[in-house]
C-alpha cells in the first residue's frame, strides 16, 4: 500500500531553498543527516496533463518524470502580500481558467508556483 509521496525539487542553491523552506514558508522538517532537511508537506494533489513529449529528470539511473510545483492557498493575494512582506520575490498573479497564480522566487533563483484553485480539489 502506498502510504505518501515523496517529491524531489532539484535547484543550484540547495542549502539556500532548504533555509527558505524551513525559515519562510515554516515546514516542519527532520534531518537526514548533515543538514539534508526532509520537509513535511501540506496535503497534496496529483493533476495529469498532456505533453507533446515526457518532461524527464535523471535520478537513481532512470529517466523520471518531471514535475511542476504549486503550493495551494485560499487566498493567494493574501499570501503574495505576506511573503513579499518577508522579502520574497513574486511575481504578478495572473488568472487562468483553473485558477489565480504567481511565482514565487526561490533563494537559488528558481521558481515554484502558487495558486488559488477554481476548479474542485482532492484535497
Amino acid at each position: 500500500m502506498i502510504k505518501g509521496a515523496h517529491f524531489l525539487l532539484y535547484t543550484s542553491d540547495p542549502d539556500a531553498d532548504r533555509a527558505f523552506f524551513r525559515d519562510v514558508l515554516g515546514f516542519r522538517a527532520v534531518d537526514a543527516g548533515h543538514g539534508w532537511l526532509i520537509f513535511a508537506l501540506p496535503p497534496a494533489e496529483l493533476a495529469v496533463h498532456p505533453s507533446s513529449g515526457n518532461f524527464v529528470q535523471r535520478h537513481g539511473d532512470e529517466d523520471l518524470l518531471g514535475a511542476v510545483l504549486y503550493f495551494m492557498c485560499d487566498d493567494v493575494g493574501g499570501m503574495r502580500q505576506s511573503l513579499e512582506g518577508r522579502g520574497v520575490s513574486c511575481s504578478a498573479i495572473r488568472t487562468a481558467e483553473w485558477g489565480s497564480f504567481a511565482t514565487v522566487r526561490l533563494p537559488s533563483g528558481g521558481r515554484v508556483g502558487l495558486y488559488q484553485p477554481t476548479h474542485p480539489t482532492a484535497v
